[in-house]
């Protein structure tokens, strides 16, 4: 499948230093914890993955997928003030 890289992730990733390696293991191996079905133009998906590695930092990939590519929305890595302790779930506001 191929992989597109919206200009709003790819400078996102730029920012945080997470390279596309890892966002495609992450798309790859990744645990998808919400799953958007109405967005629009197609389904998105927020999947969890951890850099391979020493540093094993959580990384956090919103991507879409239209049946014949997978389009990188955004990426990030989880602040720990808004995210469960897994990752996997929002705190409440």
């Amino acid at each position: 499948m191929k992989i597109i890289y919206r200009v709003h992730a790819v400078e996102r990733m730029f920012e945080r230093d997470i390279s596309e390696e890892v966002v495609e293991e992450i798309i790859k191996d990744g645990k998808i914890i919400e799953e958007y079905p109405e967005d629009q133009p197609y389904p998105s998906f927020l999947v969890l993955g951890f850099e391979k590695g020493e540093s094993n930092k959580p990384v956090h990939v919103v991507y879409a997928e239209n049946g014949e590519e997978v389009i990188v929305i955004t990426v990030y890595r989880p602040d720990t003030s808004k995210w469960s302790e897994n990752f996997k779930e929002r705190l409440p506001r």
